[in-house]
């Protein structure tokens, strides 16, 4: 029997039960004897019973607000595609009323996480996507969150001690080991290799910028021990005047040096620099497809870029608190983006925005 054409009726008769009893063991309500569970369970098998889960939640006729705590960010940065994503992935279920509400933090900044952290409790959210602060503080949160049994996605930063419903991001450890293997094919001859970072005090942006460190100085000792790794901190805030002096300095105290990476989405400030300064025998590699790094990989300053699908994450985070919440259905709990690479020949063919 077509599972479009069968009636609780049908099941309640094949059953031997009333339709109330069928009603309340297909919504998994109480009040119903063990016997005419089994009786009613056997008749669902027995007539290939699937569950229209997009029809009941229509029916159901509740609302949802999803909230997503993001760091502050600039236009045309990683995190602007992350919360393009995750906006369009509720829009395409506002029939099923859903709603997003999104709140910001400043990196760097404990008190501006505990404020987007409180507010978003008084908000009593159905679902929560939390972009991870420092460990405690991010713990304090969403253990909260557990004792309202409101499920979360940690995006960017995998912690599995926080027991999140779904993570998405990088495996950041084997990405920075991929990246020094790809920098190395055009790098192998280099004595010394820097490395830029942003740093406020004394501070990397965030744990997964640290592990794809890690995976890169593995790579290096592993295979290229003897090439130096010299570090050059821009700080955040500063202006572009700023940043020239000082990458100005480093090249001309390290004139040899013809490759430089960094971890972050911001390889564009040392690429523009050296468009700027017509270094054309020195590139840097970096992370993320945004629009200032991509033109820099077309003129030639960048190198590689590493693309995460900033968007296809939000967007994802989004469509399993909708699967988990709404529809009642398992979700993966971890989901690895792939490690793309992207050069001058390929990245017109990058799509960012090719899920739903």
């Amino acid at each position: 029997m077509a599972t479009e054409k069968i009636r609780i009726k049908d099941i309640a008769e094949r059953a031997g039960v009333s339709v109330g009893t069928v009603d309340r063991v297909l919504h998994d309500r109480p009040n119903v004897s063990k016997s005419a569970r089994e009786r009613v369970e056997q008749a669902l098998a027995e007539m290939d019973y699937q569950p229209n889960v997009y029809a009941s939640a229509l029916a159901y006729n509740k609302d949802y607000l999803f909230v997503c705590i993001m760091p502050k960010h600039e236009s045309e940065a990683y995190w602007d595609e992350v919360e393009e994503g995750v906006t369009t992935a509720t829009a395409r279920h506002r029939d099923f009323h859903v709603s997003l509400k999104i709140l910001f933090y400043e990196r760097f900044n404990e008190p501006s996480f505990i404020k987007a952290a409180n507010e978003c409790m008084t908000l009593q959210p159905d679902g929560v996507i939390v972009v991870p602060s420092k460990l405690e503080l991010t713990r304090n949160f969403t253990d909260k969150l557990a004792d309202r049994n409101v499920p979360f996605i940690l995006l960017d930063s995998y912690l599995p001690d926080l027991k999140p419903l779904a993570f998405y991001g990088q495996d950041s450890f084997q990405s920075g080991y991929f990246a020094a293997r790809m920098l190395m094919l055009i790098a192998s001859k280099e004595t010394e290799i820097m490395l830029m970072k942003q740093l406020k005090n004394g501070h990397i942006g965030s744990k997964q910028q640290s592990n794809r460190e890690t995976g890169f100085r593995h790579y290096m000792k592993d295979h290229f021990p003897k090439i130096q790794i010299t570090e050059v901190n821009l700080p955040m805030g500063d202006k572009k005047e700023e940043f020239d002096k000082i990458l100005e300095q480093f090249f001309q105290e390290h004139p040899h040096v013809h490759h430089c990476i960094t971890f972050n989405s911001k390889a564009h400030l040392v690429g523009e620099f050296l468009l700027r300064t017509n270094r054309r025998n020195v590139q840097i590699m970096g992370y993320d497809m945004v629009p200032k790094n991509a033109e820099c990989v077309r003129q030639g300053s960048i190198s590689f870029l590493i693309a995460q699908h900033a968007y296809m994450q939000g967007y994802a985070c989004i469509e399993t608190l909708f699967q988990a919440i709404v529809l009642r259905k398992e979700v993966t709990p971890v989901n690895y983006m792939p490690i793309e690479l992207l050069t001058k020949e390929n990245i017109e063919f990058y799509r960012r925005t090719n899920i739903g």
